[in-house]
């Protein structure tokens, strides 16, 4: 090769790396310009975390990518909500119940003190049924939930939404609660082995399953039991709900019953008070008008595009001590559909 052809050589090269390092100025200048939005989840595996991710590029693109959202497991809900309130991140993945005991410092939230502004209401986005399965095996001797009363159990990760559910469920019947703590990856196997009796399932929307759960009914046939009339009655009068799910729209082949029968609770994902109005306006806004596109990218989202307003109101009421985002209260008031008995938080910037 000439001289000349090798300087135009090396003189490309150069202006090639010249070019790959203003853009990599430029993108490492523009992610420096552009805030976080930290949302954390439960674990990898998990439907909380399955739909934070999937909503992350909708989050993004609804705040004119002035912010970097990213999803952040933890190993449970009530970690996750720990984490926002310690700085850690912005908006937290929650259900009712778990709003409900960090409210009354029970549970998981005994004694604790956040070092930044309370989770406040802000954004609820599908309900989950709570159930019980086993093996075909084990169906023939569990009849009732009362026949998993004091055996060993898997109630989802302790510190789950589902965990916290059945706790509540128990109580309410008066029954044993025997937890048995393992990883996701491990319900098929633990089920197989006898290590323990049931497991905890739970649909969202009647849809949709949960991923380690969608693996354990490819490998192996599960039964679901369901509460007999009287225990149903028992949970009715403590205030719970029972509701109906047809198995087809969540299980890929029989669990049994025609009917299946579960206990909801409604998931959300909560912001602190100190979030700005106008971001969460913009979030909650985008995700209404969006709302029939999510149920495309997840079955799961049916009931709030139904009912995007009404699942606001549900969730606001399930803890109506708790205050309200300034965004959703501004939402909530151009719907008609404040309360003028809610509270909305202070703190927000």
């Amino acid at each position: 090769m000439t001289k000349r052809k090798l300087a135009c050589v090396s003189a490309a090269s150069m202006m090639t790396v010249a070019a790959v390092l203003t853009l990599t100025t430029v993108q490492q200048a523009d992610a420096q310009q552009r805030k976080s939005l930290r949302w954390t989840t439960s674990q990898v595996g998990t439907y909380g975390y399955s739909v934070a991710a999937a909503m992350a590029k909708i989050a993004e693109q609804a705040l004119g990518g002035e912010y970097t959202v990213t999803v952040q497991p933890y190993a449970n809900p009530t970690v996750a909500m720990k984490a926002v309130m310690n700085g850690e991140g912005e908006i937290a993945y929650t259900a009712d119940v778990g709003t409900t005991q960090f409210s009354e410092r029970v549970g998981g939230f005994k004694d604790y003190k956040p070092t930044k502004p309370e989770l406040v209401h802000t954004w609820y986005a599908y309900p989950m049924e709570s159930m019980m399965a086993t093996t075909v095996k084990n169906a023939t001797n569990m009849k009732c939930w009362k026949d998993f009363s004091g055996k060993p159990v898997f109630f989802t990760p302790a510190g789950f939404m589902n965990w916290l559910n059945f706790q509540r469920i128990f109580k309410a019947l008066n029954y044993d609660f025997k937890h048995v703590q393992l990883d996701l990856k491990a319900n098929g196997d633990a089920l197989e082995a006898g290590t323990i009796v049931g497991s905890v399932a739970y649909t969202t929307a009647g849809a949709q399953l949960a991923s380690y759960w969608k693996e354990t009914e490819i490998r192996m046939d599960v039964r679901v039991v369901n509460p007999c009339d009287d225990e149903i009655a028992k949970l009715k009068a403590a205030g719970l709900a029972v509701v109906d799910v047809d198995p087809k729209g969540a299980f890929s082949k029989s669990v049994g019953p025609t009917t299946l029968k579960g206990v909801p609770i409604l998931f959300g994902y909560n912001a602190r008070a100190d979030m700005p109005e106008a971001v969460t306006y913009k979030l909650i806004k985008t995700f209404y008008d969006k709302k029939d596109e999510l149920v495309k990218i997840d079955s799961g989202f049916s009931a709030m595009a139904k009912d995007f307003v009404g699942m606001q109101v549900q969730g606001i009421n399930a803890n109506p001590q708790v205050p309200v985002h300034p965004g959703l209260a501004k939402f909530l008031k151009e719907h008609k559909a404040w309360n003028d008995k809610w509270k909305i938080a202070a703190n927000a910037s």
